[in-house]
């Protein structure tokens, strides 16, 4: 969970510390000042167990938190940990929101009069890769990422609201696979084909090259 990964940083640079006063003679007041130290180690360990249980517990008791992380998952580049943490953040009820737009704004994502609004990257798909880089030539890099921040907090709000997984409108257009996108292509080809026939700027027998 995400407070067991924490701790482990924490213990870590606990290791290193020790590592590096190996030998070293402390004196009463050092030793002391360590005693309090290693005290609150073992208090940050029982209290992040006990954040693990709880949420453990509150996902597998609660269905709603259940299905709600199940639907954040679907999103090219969020695992579980990165949907608890939204989870734990927004919450699963967009009422009290009332719209994305007021969701992106409470998340600080709201652009200035000089921006213009917008809806990351994925081992499962490259949308959001895809997106960024079309929008940071126009944009630049802080700007493009606002926009595709604002875009996933977006969809996050639609599936929270309506159950649905993620499935952007404009998805076949950029992760299409490479059968239908083939089969676009040929259909596009014979659309314009017809079309220059029909405005006679192409004889019926003379096909155009793919």
């Amino acid at each position: 969970m995400i407070a067991s990964k924490l701790l482990k940083r924490l213990k870590a640079k606990e290791d290193a510390v020790i590592e590096s006063i190996e030998g070293y003679q402390m004196t009463d007041s050092q030793k002391y000042r360590m005693h309090l130290v290693r005290a609150h180690m073992d208090y940050v360990t029982a209290a992040t167990n006990d954040v693990d249980s709880e949420i453990e517990s509150l996902i597998a008791f609660d269905p709603d938190y259940e299905n709600a992380v199940e639907l954040l998952c679907t999103i090219p580049g969020v695992k579980y940990d990165s949907a608890i943490t939204i989870i734990s953040e927004i919450g699963i009820d967009m009422s009290q929101f009332c719209s994305s737009k007021r969701l992106c704004c409470w998340a600080g994502l709201t652009p200035g009069s000089n921006e213009s609004a917008g809806k990351k990257k994925s081992d499962k798909s490259p949308y959001y890769k895809k997106k960024y880089e079309s929008l940071v030539k126009r944009r630049g890099k802080k700007r493009a990422i606002i926009a595709i921040a604002r875009m996933i907090l977006t969809a996050i709000f639609q599936m929270l609201t309506t159950g649905e997984t993620w499935n952007p409108c404009d998805l076949y257009k950029i992760d299409m696979p490479e059968a239908l996108l083939e089969k676009q292509k040929q259909k596009a080809i014979k659309q314009a084909q017809k079309l220059l026939i029909r405005e006679g700027l192409l004889p019926p027998t003379e096909p155009i090259a793919s």
